[in-house]
């Protein structure tokens, strides 16, 4: 079972960690997960209040950038139900769309 994305948007470090919590603790930390998205893209942001020029902000949190069909996570060795259900609850917390698929 995986969970594939239907949109498109940058899912952040805090948003992944999020959807594996849920996943792990509903499944209560049986079967195996695979999280197929790492974030390696920095995104920059300037302190407050601060005048134009002077350069480009420090790196502020890492993104990764999703687009429509990638698999975001595979969950393998529950039942399905119980599978399908996580997958559910961990879209919830990602702002993409998604979708459960299974091969």
């Amino acid at each position: 079972m995986g969970l594939q994305a239907t949109t498109s948007a940058w899912i952040n470090s805090r948003q992944i960690e999020a959807a594996r919590r849920t996943i792990t603790n509903f499944t209560k930390r049986g079967g195996r997960l695979w999280i197929r998205i790492f974030p390696d893209k920095p995104v920059t942001k300037r302190p407050p209040e601060v005048t134009m020029g002077g350069g480009k902000g420090a790196v502020d949190h890492y993104v990764f950038p999703v687009k429509p069909g990638r698999i975001l996570f595979e969950v393998d060795g529950i039942e399905k139900d119980m599978a399908k259900e996580a997958l559910r609850r961990a879209g919830h917390k990602l702002p993409v769309k998604t979708r459960i698929v299974e091969k």
